[in-house]
């Protein structure tokens, strides 16, 4: 079942295929861990994240439409519950210092998390004033170390899209920090 593309195994997940599933999570579980990582420090969480990601794939594979590739939209499904899980933590603050003191813990995105420990504040103003399929593109290429192609397959674009949105990305950011 490994040699069968990612395209054909939702297909057969939407079908209710166990072993087409187990063939899906052995492909794409690891790099779905290691990327998680990298924005989430919390090992227990990231476990709970891809536990949600694949029991996603498993309830939506017979909705999946196909647009793009699969590996973009397992991203896409992680990230949303990397994002909701800092949602519900931002909803229950946790007070912090002596008790008493009514001073509430700020805990930024996940994203905003990576951003701030890499760069400092005034290229971190600059990255937030690119459009977002800019910002995207030196997410993929520059924080999480991939190549043009496999920026091109998570993003699902084509490798020349990801190479001009990198070049106008680069020279936006070397005219706002100028």
């Amino acid at each position: 079942m490994m040699d069968v593309g990612d395209g054909e195994l939702m297909r057969l997940i939407g079908e209710g295929d166990r072993r087409a599933f187990d063939a899906l999570y052995a492909r794409h579980a690891p790099w779905l861990v290691l990327r998680l990582r990298r924005r989430c420090r919390d090992p227990e969480l990231v476990r709970e994240l891809l536990q949600e990601t694949f029991l996603t794939v498993w309830r939506a594979a017979a909705s999946y439409r196909g647009d793009g590739a699969v590996v973009g939209w397992l991203w896409a499904v992680a990230v949303r519950r990397l994002i909701d899980a800092r949602r519900h933590a931002l909803a229950r603050p946790q007070s912090v210092g002596s008790p008493g003191e009514e001073i509430l813990a700020w805990s930024p995105s996940a994203e905003e998390e990576v951003m701030a420990g890499a760069y400092d504040a005034d290229l971190e103003r600059a990255l937030h004033r690119l459009a977002p399929e800019l910002r995207a593109v030196l997410q993929a290429t520059v924080l999480d170390g991939l190549s043009v192609r496999e920026a091109a397959v998570l993003l699902g674009l084509p490798e020349g899209t990801v190479k001009t949105r990198a070049m106008r990305a680069r020279r936006e950011l070397r005219e706002a920090l100028s």
